[in-house]
């Protein structure tokens, strides 16, 4: 079983980790306050259209669309779906029956005017963090976002995801705890490091769903990020 057809069920113990430093803010500039607003689910204007459509069925099914994107490839496009179940834990028959229903109702929408393949997937583990409930859900944990507009100097940040605060995303950075507008995010993924792979097997061996002979030998991300 490839590794990133898991997803996280429940709410993962965070590992013990603690950052100690100053509470900030960071704080857009007005001319740039009313600008900066985001759809990690779906960013272009096809994607929030094929978003429309497809949220219905999946809902229907009992999951949630995590993230849609429609690729141009050379030869023929690609939609790329990824759906979760709302405590996670979603699986291979899972997605062939997003894909069945999914693909029934494009059929007679028709909203794709070329030749596509439909691809639906789990978020996986180093997943895409689309909803202002995926960083409560992986507080804790590592995690990589980017911003639309410079904050404070930068766009990226990398750290510990500290939960959610209104409609602010916390994160601890080396200058302490800083909250960031949901609305400013334009990326969001979590970092694969051992804590959550070892919480993401944990979990599923837990739930009889697989054996760690299933999975592929894992390397971990220890590329240099702007933090």
């Amino acid at each position: 079983m490839p590794l990133n057809s898991g997803a996280l069920g429940s709410k993962p113990d965070a590992p013990p980790r603690i950052i100690n430093g100053p509470r900030a803010r960071f704080f857009v500039p007005e001319a740039h306050a009313g600008t900066m607003s985001n759809d990690l689910i779906a960013k272009a204007a096809i994607d929030r259209r094929l978003a429309e459509i497809i949220t219905p069925v999946i809902e229907d099914l009992g999951y949630e669309l995590v993230r849609v994107r429609l690729m141009s490839g050379k030869d023929e496009s690609t939609l790329q779906i990824m759906a979760d179940k709302p405590d996670g834990g979603i699986e291979v028959d899972d997605c062939a029956s997003i894909s069945t229903a999914v693909s029934a109702t494009l059929d007679v929408e028709d909203p794709i005017l070329d030749a596509y393949t439909l691809e639906v997937s789990s978020p996986g583990i180093d997943r895409p963090l689309t909803r202002l409930k995926d960083f409560d859900m992986f507080e804790g944990y590592d995690a990589k976002l980017e911003t639309d507009e410079l904050i404070d100097g930068r766009r990226r940040f990398k750290g510990v995801l500290a939960g959610v605060e209104g409609d602010e995303v916390l994160i601890n950075v080396a200058e302490g705890t800083i909250g960031l507008k949901f609305e400013w995010l334009t990326e969001a993924k979590l970092v694969l490091t051992d804590e959550l792979i070892k919480e993401m097997l944990r979990q599923r061996k837990a739930a009889g769903v697989i054996t760690e002979t299933d999975f592929d030998e894992i390397q971990t991300d220890t590329s240099e990020e702007d933090t």
